[in-house]
C-alpha cells in the first residue's frame, strides 16, 4: 500500500485525491450580483446532500465571484453539464475580468428562471433553481479556518427536458452527463452499457 500524510505532501506527479473521489458531477453554477451582472463557473467539488427539502452544494477554493454573488443575492442556478456542452462548460472556467459575462464568452444562451432572478443555461437539459441555505467557511481538524467555502442551497425549482423522462423516470445516461475525474484534464461520460442494478437488503424482505 502506498501511504502518505497529506500535510507532508503526496510525492506523486499529481494529487490523487481528486482521482480517488471520482468521478464527480460538475457544479455548473450560475449566479448574479445585486446589480444584475451574471457569472457562470464550473466547480468539481459538488454534490446533493438532502432529499426533502432537496439541498445541493459546492465548495469553492477562495472567495470567488460565485460565492460573493450568492451570499449577496441568496440565489443561484445549477446547470447540468453534458458531453455536448463540455467544451462550453470548460470555457466558463476562464479567469475573466470581473463583470465580463461567461455566458457570452462561452457562446451560451441565458434563459429566464421561474422562481429566482438568476438566469439558467438554456442549452442545458436540466436546471435547478436554488436559494442559499448556508455558506460555511471550512476549517481544518484543529479549527484553523481554510480559505474554502461550502455553499449549500435549497432546490426550489427544477427544469427537466421532457426527452429525458421515460414513463416518468429520469434517464441518467440519456442526458450524457460529464463527470470530473483525476489529473489536470480528465473527464468521463456514462452510458447504459455500464449500468448495473442492486436492490437494497431492506427492499428484499
Amino acid at each position: 500500500m502506498y501511504f502518505y500524510q497529506p500535510s507532508q505532501g503526496h510525492g506523486l506527479p499529481h494529487d490523487p485525491l481528486n482521482a480517488i473521489i471520482g468521478p464527480r458531477p460538475i457544479g455548473w453554477i450560475a449566479s448574479q450580483d445585486a446589480a444584475g451582472h451574471t457569472n457562470l463557473a464550473p466547480y468539481s467539488f459538488f454534490n446533493c446532500f438532502n432529499y426533502r427539502p432537496p439541498i445541493i452544494g459546492f465548495a469553492s477554493s477562495g472567495w470567488k465571484d460565485s460565492v460573493r454573488n450568492i451570499v449577496e443575492t441568496k440565489e443561484f442556478v445549477w446547470n447540468l453539464a453534458t458531453r455536448e456542452l463540455a467544451e462550453a462548460m470548460n470555457e466558463t472556467s476562464a479567469s475573466l475580468p470581473q463583470g465580463e459575462d461567461e455566458f457570452a464568452f462561452a457562446g451560451l444562451t441565458k434563459a429566464e428562471s421561474t422562481l429566482v432572478k438568476v438566469p439558467r443555461v438554456a442549452e442545458s437539459p436540466v436546471n435547478f433553481e436554488c436559494r442559499l441555505s448556508q455558506c460555511i467557511q471550512l476549517t481544518a481538524a484543529d479549527g484553523t479556518a481554510i480559505e474554502s467555502w461550502l455553499v449549500l442551497g435549497e432546490v426550489v425549482g427544477i427544469h427537466i427536458a421532457s426527452s429525458l423522462l421515460e414513463e416518468g423516470i429520469y434517464q441518467t445516461a440519456k442526458a450524457n452527463p460529464v463527470l470530473r475525474a483525476g489529473g489536470p484534464s480528465a473527464y468521463y461520460s456514462i452510458s447504459d452499457e455500464h449500468r448495473f442494478d442492486l436492490v437494497r437488503p431492506d427492499a428484499r424482505r
